[in-house]
């Protein structure tokens, strides 16, 4: 196992104490499961339409595909890490100790949690706007829209940034998918697991039912019906490329929960691994096949037209309605929003217990780490992510999405990537139960297709501006709040012992 080279004293009342009060509890099985519900949320069901709009054509089947094997380069990339360093705290923890836990890994681990605090919330919130863009199926009243406009404004040094502001009567369905998940969430951990696996039965039988239909009723005609010079290699081509590369990464994120509870994980050396590479696999298969199905039941044009309004993306209702008839497209459109409403849950317990456990490490905004005095939960952390949450839902689906993706690649997915071949470089010596192979290609291939998502699209650089004024704010807090409390890099004497190399 991976011995950090020096502890500070935060980092022994950190993830690593309380790891050793957990129990080891969760399996091959179950660590593969708990990956598979993080990964199918409501995504794949709100997501076709832009994939396909983006790509111009089936041919953003090779978005799905390529995104499968994005996200097994980078998985290999999570199981070495996480078979080294199998503690609670995921990315957390590995950026510390990687880059030194008492020095740049300190700020390394900081601007996750920060990040965090943006793009988890902008995960929960393309949720909660899929549930309601389901719900407008059974309502479409709900499509009316109050506020359809877009705030500009320049930042020096950087340019415009914009922001699609989108406020109809779904809206407020998105905003109360929200409260009612924080309230369900708002008690003791044991009543919630009763309730996860509740929903994950609903999880099972939309998916189940969607990919059965498909395959019932396909049209091979249909599905490959692509468009003249669909796959002539011109800057059109990667530009669509691009932006489907992005849409299927934001689906299958969740490949990773498992190294969240590393302190929980039986055997994590053999299953962290193994659980990251079965739920990559089985996801890629599921997605492929029930996106593949969908384009043989409903012309790809349609899709692409959904794809471009700003409230129409329930095709899997439409599907089922022109399969077997109104009644399955109400039954699968409550089954996509009991999913969705799964998805939101999951994402917020899970997200919750990272700005808690950072604040708890001493290196996050204190009242985060509160816990509830009766429920004993991190009810602080629970409310605000949920707020933040809620407010996001102010925004444009496509718009969250994009956000979500690139501020995320930018500071986690990439610095992460980076720290392997750092480790790698500067300990040799350090025990690794589980090596990629071919390294260090898979981690290259990784780096490669997140910098590709980042700067293949048209106007690429409205995200990536977002990510970079996060990124300075987290820099100026985490820099103020060292100097008020002489932390590194402005402590006048250090202990040696704290020192890492």
């Amino acid at each position: 196992m991976y011995q950090p080279q020096g502890k500070s004293p935060s980092h022994s009342a950190g993830t690593g104490d309380r790891g050793r009060a957990l129990v080891r509890g969760v399996g091959l099985g179950s660590a593969t499961a708990l990956n598979m519900i993080d990964m199918i949320g409501v995504g794949p069901f709100i997501t076709i339409p832009l994939i396909i709009s983006a790509a111009g054509g089936p041919q953003a089947m090779l978005g799905w595909i390529l995104g499968a094997a994005l996200a097994l380069c980078d998985g290999m990339v999570w199981a070495e890490l996480g078979a080294a360093m199998p503690g609670s705290g995921g990315s957390y923890r590995y950026l510390k100790e990687i880059y030194g836990p008492a020095r740049l890994g300190r700020l390394m681990s900081f601007l996750f949690v920060w990040q965090l605090s943006f793009s988890a919330p902008l995960s929960i919130a393309s949720g909660c706007l899929g549930l309601a863009q389901y719900a407008s199926y059974l309502l479409p009243s709900l499509e009316k829209t109050y506020l359809a406009t877009t705030l500009a404004w320049s930042v020096p040094g950087l340019g415009p940034l914009e922001a699609r502001v989108l406020v109809s009567r779904a809206t407020f369905v998105a905003i109360a998918a929200c409260a009612v998940a924080v309230l369900l969430l708002y008690r003791r951990i044991s009543v919630v697991g009763r309730l996860s696996k509740l929903l994950w039965v609903g999880v099972l039988a939309t998916v189940g039912w969607v990919i059965v239909a498909g395959l019932a009723h396909f049209d091979r005609a249909r599905a490959f019906d692509f468009p003249a010079g669909a796959f002539r290699l011109d800057p059109a081509f990667f530009a669509g490329l691009g932006s489907a590369l992005l849409i299927a990464t934001y689906d299958y994120w969740g490949y990773y929960n498992v190294c969240f509870l590393g302190d929980e994980v039986k055997e994590p050396a053999r299953t962290i691994p193994r659980a990251l590479v079965y739920s990559i696999l089985a996801v890629g298969a599921l997605y492929v096949v029930m996106n593949v199905s969908i384009l043989g039941a409903v012309p790809w044009r349609e899709l692409a037209a959904a794809g471009k309004s700003e409230t129409r993306y329930y095709v899997v209702s439409l599907m089922m309605q022109r399969v077997y008839g109104s009644w399955a497209g109400y039954a699968v459109t409550l089954l996509v929003i009991w999913t969705a409403f799964a998805s939101v849950f999951s994402l917020l317990l899970g997200y919750s217990r990272v700005p808690y456990a950072a604040a708890l490490d001493g290196n996050y905004f204190r009242a985060l780490g509160r816990v509830h005095p009766v429920g004993r939960f991190p009810h602080v952390s629970l409310v605000a992510l949920g707020a933040v949450a809620a407010c996001f839902c102010l925004l444009r689906l496509a718009d969250v999405i994009a956000a979500l993706v690139v501020i995320r690649i930018v500071i986690q997915f990439l610095v992460q990537a980076i720290g392997l071949l750092i480790l790698r470089a500067r300990r040799p010596d350090v025990p690794r139960p589980f090596r990629m192979g071919l390294y260090p290609l898979p981690t290259l291939a990784a780096i490669a297709g997140f910098l590709f998502v980042l700067v293949s699209r048209q106007n690429f650089l409205k995200e990536v501006r977002y990510a970079v004024v996060i990124l300075v704010a987290g820099l100026l807090i985490f820099f103020v709040r060292a100097w008020g409390r002489r932390e590194w890099p402005f402590q006048i004497n250090q202990d040696p012992s704290l020192r890492s190399g």
